[in-house]
Order: C-alpha cells, then structure tokens, then sequence
C-alpha cells in the first residue's frame, strides 16, 4: 500500500525528502511515456520473471526505490511482487543477483529501464565514496560531499553517499551559512559578513562555515568564530601552517583539489592539529554508473 511504501521511505529520507524522490520517480517515469512496443505486444495475461544482476563487482544502492517506483506505475502492494536478494548498500560480486520480480510483462519492461537508471547512478556513488573512504582509513579525517550533485538528484545522491557510509555536507543553502570567497570580495572582510549574518539571524542563525584563501583569513576567521573553517584549495605546506591556526572549537575542514591521489596527503597534512573533515565533490558529480542488467524472461 502506498502509506506503507512512503512511511519507509520517510524513514530513510525525512517526508519532505520523499515527496520529491516520488516527483522524481513520476517525473522519470513521464519521460518514457507509454511503451507502446510492449503495450502493442503483450496483454493483462502475460507474465514474466526478471533478474536484478549485477554486471561487476559493485556496492548495490538504490533497491529502496523499487516499490516506490512499482507503486508509480500503478501497481497495490508491489512488495508482493519481488523480492529482494541482496540488502541496501551490500557488496555484490559480478553476476550476482540484487532481485527478483514476477509480474505483469509490459509493466515489468516499463519498469525495469527506471530501475536501471536509479541503481546504476547511486551504485556508482557508492563505489566512488567507498574509495575514498579507503584511502581516509586510520586518518580520524571525516569524508563529507558537496553540492555538486545531479539537479533535481541532490538528495538521492547524497543518500548514496550516506549509505557508504561517508557524510553529507550542507543538503541545502538552508542548512548552514557559507561565507565563500565571493561573498567575503562582495561584503569586504571575513568579519563584516559574519556580523552583518549574526545580525541578521540573532538567535536562530544556522551555523556559519567561513572559506579561507590564506593565512590571514584563517587569522580573521579564528577571530570571529565561526563554526567552521574551510581551508580552500590549500597545498600541503598551507595546510601544514594554517590547520595548527584553528582552535578545537572551531572544526576544520579541507577542500579543493582532492582527488583519490592526494586526498590522504592532504588528510596528514598536520599532525599537530588533524582537519575534521575533507570535502570531495567528484564523489557525485564524476562517480561512474555501476553496471547492472535487468533480465526478463517468459513466464510458462
């Protein structure tokens, strides 16, 4: 039932999070259209049995899209109609099978490239932030996201990225306020912006993250105390002199330039003062899809 499907989606996303994942869901399913090739070739009586399978070795995210997805399309209780072979977020070897379906076949054919498109897409995040959650091991570095996210994607994305077990930055320009470098030339200092936002929000201002080019923002930021530094495209001599700069009340964060290469360097970069986080945005807006095939056969 669809109260069902959606109070276990809420559990995952929060309910404002699901409404949109379902808009997505019916936005993707509008883009196909009708299937007309199975429409024109199978009828209400036709039934099929399809595989999930996984094309490569691959993290598997996404299997909590499937009754949503199902329930789209029109179909009461589509958790009667597969069953699940692999949990969320588990690790499949190539050709092992993350479900299977039993359903009408031109319902199942409208469904499966939908499936595909969601699974292949979070998958492949996941692998992506598992690596780079592998070289942070031992580091006592924290591995967040950013906003650079399919449109319209953002929280499916960094659901992924969660379920890798990695950290969301901001989900939103709601969540925090960032001083980035362009609101620091427009507002003319670190200090003027922050004040002008501790003016603006009084008691109910978000948490302030200030972006820092060199050491004499890091200076000026300390000064204001903000509840994050962002050390911006910093190298690891910079990073080496700047991170000391930040007290523990204050978390420090590095992004910029990282890349699977460099991302454990710059981690121990100080071990004086460590960062808190480090910030990779190729984790979802460069993650290759993993490869995964729905195959449908005839049901006798």
């Amino acid at each position: 039932m669809e109260f069902a499907v959606s109070e276990r989606l809420n559990k995952i996303f929060g309910r404002k999070q699901t409404d949109f994942v379902r808009r997505i869901i019916r936005l993707a399913l509008d883009e196909d259209g009708q299937d007309l090739t199975s429409n024109g070739i199978f009828d209400s009586h036709d039934m099929a049995y399809g595989k999930l399978i996984a094309r490569q070795d691959t993290f598997v995210v996404g299997l909590v899209l499937i009754p949503a997805i199902l329930e789209e399309l029109g179909i009461r209780e589509p958790e009667k109609l597969y069953a699940l072979k692999a949990a969320e977020g588990s690790y499949l070897k190539d050709n092992e099978i993350a479900a299977e379906f039993e359903m009408h076949t031109a319902l199942l054919l409208k469904a499966e490239r939908i499936i595909l498109n969601f699974i292949t897409r979070l998958s492949g995040i996941a692998n992506s932030t598992k690596l780079y959650l592998k070289e942070l091991e031992g580091t006592g570095v924290r591995l967040l996201d950013t906003r650079k996210t399919l449109p319209g994607h953002r929280y499916l994305d960094k659901y992924a990225v969660r379920a890798a077990g990695a950290e969301n930055h901001r989900m939103s320009l709601e969540d925090m306020l960032m001083i980035k470098n362009n609101h620091v030339d427009a507002a003319g200092s670190i200090t003027q912006a922050v004040e002008k936002l501790r003016r603006e929000y009084g008691a109910n201002c978000p948490p302030i993250i200030v972006e820092c080019r060199d050491k004499a923002e890091v200076l000026e930021a300390v000064r204001v105390v903000p509840q994050r530094i962002l050390l911006d495209n910093m190298d690891i001599a910079a990073l080496s002199e700047n991170l000391p700069l930040i007290p523990e009340n204050i978390e420090a964060e590095i992004s910029g330039g990282v890349n699977l290469k460099t991302i454990r360097s710059l981690a121990l970069s100080s071990k004086e003062r460590p960062a808190d986080f480090i910030s990779v945005g190729s984790i979802t807006h460069s993650a290759p899809i993993a490869d995964f095939s729905l195959r449908v056969n005839r049901l006798k």
